[in-house]
């Protein structure tokens, strides 16, 4: 009975639509239904624009891969619906903000990404936006399908004697680090937190709206360009003295007290709240390091290095009593690859800072100071690193590469599991190719033969 009131309300969103094509003389081509959704040949061809300017390899006819793309893409929104499955907005915003602004950079100017695109730069993130919300749903949907999979020793052992697998493992590297972070003095600190008060004080007199001050004066670039906002958060979401201050928030006037978090210095303003989320703007000034700070905590970082290189304690002992990095300091300076969940590191995987001094080191040496960038606060910081191993290029081997092994077999075990669902939604779903998108050699038996 499902399957019938859905191909009825396909059948129904067809006639409508040829239809309103006939009142209007609209020349719309429909390519596939899939459900009750259509796709046209213009969805077709603006996703091959956007796929040739974006260099995005297409193995095939594009007229056949990429209808069945679109047509994979309804099926898991459909799911995505069902299982109530929502994106989170901030974070797909500024993913969106950062890939115009590459734009920009890379033609020269808003007028000439807008001519590029034939579109508004507020089209532009609008449709970018909705690209994104439904490639970050579609991807929780197949997580979700794939969340079961158990995977044993056994399983590994299998999948590589049973495949050639010739895959060649580049050098990889464990590494140790330890952070300092210079010395801020307080005066520079109090002239941030001066700044912040006026702002906070024209905002409060009604002088000056918070979005056009954060517009102009936070270094969060981020969210700058939307004045500010962040989008709903959850506290998980966000630092926890932001979260602190921000969630007792309850005039959408007025601005909270300076925050001090690992990213700076915030002054923040309630939007809305929802829930256990909540959505609010802030400005971000962070103190400047001087030179002369900077080199004070170089020349405390050589001293360091020279005690350990002359063993009077080890780098492990040092790390623990002496490094600011969070992530590493109570694990003996061990950096951990997030990419992969290990302690090994392609090169290409490390800090650029870190990969560069790395390079220039044999196991079991510890490099000279350097200054680098916090991925995460985008302070500035120096460092010392110690290259604890190196492994060579190889051909993969389940005594050296069993991490990497385990992950070819989930892949592929994955893929078969999405697979055998595609194809059961598929027969579960009503759909029609038109004459002329029929005559394509596709990955899924969407005629139903």
């Amino acid at each position: 009975m499902k399957l019938i009131k859905y191909t009825i309300s396909a059948l129904l969103i067809v006639v409508t639509y040829v239809a309103a094509v006939a009142q209007n003389n609209i020349a719309e081509e429909v390519a596939w239904v899939v459900g009750d959704q259509l796709i046209y040949k213009s969805d077709v061809e603006e996703m091959y624009q956007q796929m040739q300017y974006e260099k995005i390899p297409i193995k095939g006819n594009p007229y056949c891969v990429i209808p069945e793309r679109l047509a994979l893409e309804k099926l898991y929104l459909h799911q995505a619906d069902l299982d109530t499955i929502e994106a989170q907005n901030s974070m797909i915003q500024q993913q969106v903000d950062s890939r115009i602004n590459y734009y920009i950079a890379s033609l020269g100017s808003k007028e000439k990404v807008e001519e590029c695109f034939r579109r508004s730069i507020p089209q532009i993130r609008e449709e970018m936006m909705e690209q994104w919300t439904n490639q970050s749903r579609i991807s929780q949907v197949q997580q979700s399908l794939t969340k079961d999979l158990k995977t044993t020793p056994s399983d590994v052992r299998k999948f590589f004697s049973a495949n050639k697998i010739d895959t060649i493992v580049p050098m990889q590297v464990e590494v140790q680090i330890m952070t300092l972070n210079p010395v801020i003095p307080r005066q520079e600190i109090e002239d941030v937190k001066a700044r912040l008060r006026d702002y906070t004080n024209r905002v409060n007199n009604g002088e000056s709206d918070f979005s056009t001050l954060a517009i102009l004066y936070s270094e969060d670039t981020g969210s700058s360009v939307r004045g500010g906002e962040i989008g709903f958060m959850g506290r998980g979401n966000l630092d926890p003295e932001y979260a602190a201050v921000a969630f007792n928030l309850n005039d959408t006037k007025k601005v909270s007290k300076i925050v001090e978090s690992q990213f700076g210095f915030h002054i923040i303003q309630l939007i809305e709240k929802r829930g256990d989320r909540i959505n609010t703007r802030h400005i971000l000034l962070r103190p400047k390091v001087s030179e002369t700070d900077i080199n004070k905590a170089l020349a405390r970082l050589d001293s360091i290095r020279t005690d350990i290189v002359e063993n009077k304690f080890t780098f492990e002992e040092a790390t623990s009593v002496i490094s600011q990095d969070k992530d590493t300091k109570n694990n003996k300076g061990i950096m951990i690859n997030e990419k992969s969940g290990t302690i090994r590191f392609e090169m290409s995987d490390l800090p650029q800072e870190v990969a560069i001094a790395v390079s220039q080191l044999q196991p079991g040496e510890i490099s000279k100071p350097f200054r680098m960038k916090d991925a995460k606060s985008n302070k500035e910081i120096v460092a010392i690193v110690k290259l604890t191993n190196r492994i060579d290029s190889h051909k993969a081997n389940l005594s050296d590469d069993y991490q990497l092994i385990k992950s070819l077999y989930e892949t592929e075990a994955k893929a078969k599991m999405i697979e055998k669902w595609v194809d059961n939604k598929i027969k579960d779903t009503y759909i029609r190719i038109e004459d002329g998108w029929r005559d394509c050699e596709f990955q899924h038996n969407w005629l139903k033969k």
